[in-house]
């Protein structure tokens, strides 16, 4: 069954979290806001604390029009490259949304092909309101995954650093190899002589 069309000029902020980290997947989300229902205080996710996301993610999620979250695996990276699973996961996001949006605002420098017009807006999640709810729903649902990892893989501190390539996650590589949840084509992973 095809999204429903919404009023000409709705529009969705799609933006991902993850290009950065040695592991996990990056995730994409897809958000079209309702201009009846406001949320004070929207802003590109890494500038909020970890707290205030977990609040606005949930004022997001209820007074949305309708939001999707998406990714690309490990694999994916590692077969597509970072930008293209990248591509990808937003696509999904995209498709994934109950309501077919006008236009897709995506934060960044390239877009994704989509079934919609799409604009690609540099610093977007710090501008417009759509694209910064994307960037928190991506964010949030990111590092609950990323806390569930650590849960299988605890050496290597998933739940403090996300993947991020911190001292202790590349001591920690140095130490163990890498997991089944590491980016195996990033340099500081293949590096690792233990597989």
């Amino acid at each position: 069954m095809l999204p429903l069309p919404l009023p000409e000029g709705f529009a969705c902020g799609v933006d991902e979290a993850g290009r950065g980290p040695l592991a996990g997947p990056v995730v994409a989300a897809a958000v079209i806001l309702d201009p009846g229902q406001p949320i004070d205080g929207l802003n590109d996710s890494k500038k909020l604390s970890a707290r205030r996301r977990a609040a606005l993610a949930l004022e997001i999620r209820a007074k949305a029009l309708c939001w999707a979250v998406a990714e690309a695996s490990v694999g994916e990276i590692d077969r597509l490259n970072i930008l293209q699973a990248s591509l990808l996961a937003m696509r999904r996001a995209v498709d994934g949304l109950a309501l077919r949006p006008e236009k897709a605002l995506i934060d960044g420098n390239k877009c994704p092909r989509l079934d919609c017009p799409a604009q690609a807006i540099v610093g977007g999640d710090g501008k417009i309101a759509s694209i910064a709810a994307a960037s928190i729903i991506a964010k949030t649902v990111r590092d609950t995954g990323m806390r569930a990892l650590h849960g299988i893989y605890p050496v290597y501190g998933f739940d403090r650093n996300m993947g991020y390539p911190t001292a202790f996650h590349l001591q920690a590589l140095r130490a163990h190899g890498p997991s089944p949840a590491h980016r195996r084509s990033y340099a500081p992973v293949a590096q690792m002589t233990l597989w």
